[in-house]
């Protein structure tokens, strides 16, 4: 069975939904594996790249580096959301993985600081650097992609995936990190154990990279590109034109990437270094938590379509800006699994309101022609400046002795973008390309 674009483009064949729904969500697995298991291994290797000393000063340094990767995201965003606007979705989602099967690699072969010196570091910042760049092009290229191959009633489900893939990556990093606890002594994951998850990643990227090749592209980026040249689509001029949504995007993203943040790679560690609990179980918690998490994604997705995005947005701004340090002073002394895990669960409940619709949000506000570029480079803007940075603020929080100040930023951040989502337009009801235009259009002519 074949189906016929607008604007002359030839017949092709079907597209099966749940295809490209796997298709796009197995690569960002992968993709958000590689970049949260540098968080959540961060305790084992942060003494291998730094000279011997106080423990928290070693994790800062590393956590320091973790931050600049998120520097690359705006150059990532970018370029790949310029590739995926000019040469397709396809072209960008390969890109993206390839790119992060090398730095996986890179991390894992990384000399210490007892053999080579700060020449470790280097190798460890270099691929951070080049997981940057990955990630900056991979959420707008998943978003991008997993919205426009879904039909317009479904979009809030479909790119809810993202965030349920993403998770799905990072409780591969977790249980992976069980195992590795529960079948080595300390001593070994601090000394080599740590490279482990790299290599694994390094080999699932490869595999996900021969899944991407075999993608069909989006109807509405084959629409466009046989409406205009390559040369006139994904150009910050026609991004410019579109300022008030690239504003839209990085206000909207504040709030919501330093919750995620908080209540995912950085709550292990909080969980640990300030409530005591022991790493086996501070990553038991987070892997329960994040499980459930995974679930609420889809059935919050499906609601938006429902009711609409705003609702779910609001809800979370208030809940995270309300919820955020009580949930975080709790957490900070408590003393067993079950209230850990309780309040771990409350807090990601509420940061659902954002995490399963963002992505969508974001592709609808944007047109076919400048949608990736749209969605990247805003949003990789915020994560750097505000995502990024969340565990180091945290940290350094934390060193001064005052770390209730955290919660308040998180708070504060929440604020910010509450007064966006109560004030944006409705986004559900978008028309997304002309592939959609034309069934809408052939009532009235006939």
């Amino acid at each position: 069975m074949t189906t016929t674009l607008p604007g002359g483009t030839p017949p092709r064949p079907a597209r099966r939904p749940w295809k490209a729904l796997v298709g796009g969500s197995i690569g960002n697995l992968v993709e958000w594996y590689d970049w949260f298991v540098y968080s959540s291994f961060a305790v084992y290797f942060a003494a291998s790249f730094f000279p011997k000393g106080n423990a928290t000063a070693q994790l800062l340094n590393t956590m320091g580096i973790f931050a600049v990767g998120f520097f690359m995201r705006p150059v990532g965003g970018w370029l790949l959301g310029r590739l995926g606007d000019r040469r397709g979705r396809k072209a960008a989602l390969t890109a993206t993985v390839t790119l992060m099967s090398v730095s996986a690699l890179l991390i894992a072969v990384a000399p210490t600081y007892e053999s080579v010196g700060y020449f470790g570091a280097v190798v460890l910042l270099v691929a951070r650097l080049l997981q940057g760049l990955s990630v900056g092009g991979e959420y707008a290229a998943s978003a991008t992609y997993l919205t426009e191959a879904s039909a317009p009633g479904r979009r809030g489900f479909s790119s809810s995936f993202q965030y349920v893939s993403m998770t799905a990556g990072q409780l591969c990093g977790l249980g992976l990190q069980i195992v590795l606890q529960r079948t080595m002594s300390d001593d070994t994951l601090h000394s080599w154990g740590w490279r482990i998850p790299f290599i694994v990643g390094a080999l699932g990227a490869a595999v996900v990279f021969y899944l991407r090749r075999n993608l069909l592209e989006t109807e509405a980026y084959e629409v466009e590109e046989h409406a205009a040249a390559p040369a006139e689509r994904g150009t910050l001029r026609d991004l410019f034109a579109h300022r008030r949504e690239f504003a839209l995007v990085i206000a909207l993203t504040m709030g919501g990437t330093v919750a995620y943040y908080t209540y995912t790679t950085y709550l292990t560690k909080y969980l640990s270094n300030t409530a005591g609990m022991s790493k086996d179980d501070a990553t038991l918690v987070s892997f329960c938590a994040l499980t459930v998490f995974m679930f609420l994604q889809p059935a919050a997705g499906a609601l938006s379509d429902r009711i609409g995005r705003r609702p779910l947005l609001i809800s979370f701004g208030v809940g995270s800006m309300l919820g955020t340090v009580p949930i975080m002073t709790a957490l900070g002394n408590v003393d067993g699994f079950w209230p850990a895990l309780a309040l771990m669960l409350g807090g990601l409940v509420i940061v659902t309101g954002y995490t399963s619709i963002n992505a969508v949000v974001k592709a609808e506000l944007f047109p076919t022609r400048v949608r990736a570029l749209g969605v990247a480079l805003p949003y990789a803007l915020a994560n750097a400046m505000f995502g990024g940075t969340a565990e180091y603020v945290a940290l350094w929080f934390k060193q001064s002795g005052v770390e209730s100040g955290f919660y308040w930023y998180v708070s504060a951040c929440a604020a910010v973008s509450l007064v966006v989502y109560v004030t944006m337009r409705e986004t559900r009801d978008t028309v997304l390309s002309r592939a959609e235009q034309a069934p809408a259009a052939a009532p009235a002519r006939g």
